[in-house]
């Protein structure tokens, strides 16, 4: 099986990633979204920053408890549990985060809608390697990246531009909507699709979780992979926060060209990446994202930041396809729920992390904040090269 056509034409493998592709669609349109709302209600770019850290950070906690419900309970179950908490939750901060004395209510609703991201996050990558061949997981997995990229295009233009015509309570709301059909798509799926026979434990869901978790840090390759990508997830929180200050009319248009670069990324890396390749990718995706933020994004002036949100764009593919790749196939198919869970959610704390620096690095200037990003961009390249292994 070689072809993108047949991996969709899979059993479940099309209506999954539909799904995905609506609740990412919702996500990625939520991180601009909020910003841009806190940013018109309150002016304060630090309250803006917190508010992502709130809406991501927390949820790390859980995300062991989490692996154990999607190796317990069975993915597309766990998925549907995060998508209807996500639309439920979202319409409620677009009811109340109305003004500047709503920064509590909006914290703790970003807070609880938190708690459950860690179940969608690893439950369509936990399901995707169970429903697809081995011969055909980089193409999967570039599909499954593809897309992901597809809504980074569509998901800041749309926030964007409806937030400039209708506001932020509006876009909130459509973006509760998204998940919801998400949810209702996701209904469409066996309950028990791609579910693998769990661990045999007679200990309970909190002893298999601390399981998951042991599990993850006492192999290598895996507490390798946290080591590396996440000084790469922070300076993307960074730069979440900055370029919306740098270009407060395009930001969503200059996420969206980020986004179109990439898609292609995802394909050429789904098409040319093979076994043994895995550690090359990540490096040197993960270095072009540092020379992307620090000189250009710092100190290009326009044609810097659109030169270098494109080949931040572009750079993602790569990795993101090859770090997927390698920890898929490495992790025992019956412990994936748990390793992906623990992985993605250790992978991604430096989002928020960097989210929350962002908001004060940026109230102090954005050229300084997307040098502190290119320098973090740089510790983890330097990371994935030291690290990961050659073969």
């Amino acid at each position: 099986m070689s072809g993108y056509r047949q991996v969709l034409a899979l059993p479940h493998v099309g209506r999954l990633l539909a799904s995905a592709l609506l609740s990412r669609l919702a996500g990625e349109m939520l991180s601009l979204a909020l910003v841009l709302h806190i940013l018109a209600v309150s002016s304060s770019p630090v309250l803006a920053g917190f508010v992502l850290f709130a809406a991501w950070a927390p949820g790390v906690l859980l995300s062991p408890l989490a692996g154990a419900v999607l190796d317990c309970f069975g993915s597309v179950r766990a998925i549907g549990a995060d998508q209807l908490a996500s639309a439920l939750l979202i319409g409620a901060i677009a009811a109340v985060a109305t003004g500047p004395d709503d920064a509590l209510p909006l914290v703790l609703l970003a807070l609880l809608f938190s708690l459950t991201s860690p179940l969608g996050l690893a439950g369509i990558r936990t399901l995707m390697p169970r429903l697809v061949p081995d011969t055909a997981l980089e193409r999967a997995n570039a599909l499954d990246s593809g897309a992901y990229n597809l809504v980074e295009v569509a998901g800041p233009v749309l926030a964007g531009g409806l937030f400039a015509v209708a506001g932020g309570q509006l876009t909130l709301t459509v973006i509760a909507g998204l998940y919801a059909a998400a949810f209702l798509l996701l209904l469409t799926l066996p309950a028990d699709a791609g579910r693998a026979e769990p661990v045999a434990t007679t200990s309970g869901l909190l002893a298999s979780a601390w399981a998951g978790v042991r599990y993850v840090l006492t192999n290598p390759l895996l507490r390798n992979l946290i080591l590396c990508y996440a000084p790469y997830q922070l300076a993307w929180g960074v730069l979440t926060v900055a370029v919306p200050v740098l270009a407060p009319d395009t930001a969503g248009l200059l996420w969206g060209l980020a986004g179109v670069t990439g898609i292609l990324g995802a394909l050429l890396a789904g098409h040319r990446l093979t076994a043994g390749r895995e550690r090359l990718a990540i490096a040197a995706g993960i270095l072009a994202s540092a020379l992307a933020a620090a000189p250009l994004m710092a100190y290009g002036g326009t044609p810097g930041l659109v030169t270098g949100l494109l080949l931040l764009g572009f750079a993602a593919g790569p990795v993101n396809v090859g770090l997927l790749t390698l920890r898929q196939r490495r992790s025992d198919p019956a412990w994936l729920g748990r390793v992906l869970a623990v992985s993605i959610s250790l992978n991604l704390i430096g989002h928020p992390v960097g989210s929350a620096l962002g908001g004060v690095l940026t109230a102090v200037s954005p050229a300084l904040a997307c040098t502190v990003a290119g320098l973090a961009a740089a510790l983890g390249a330097l990371l994935a090269w030291l690290l990961l292994p050659r073969d």
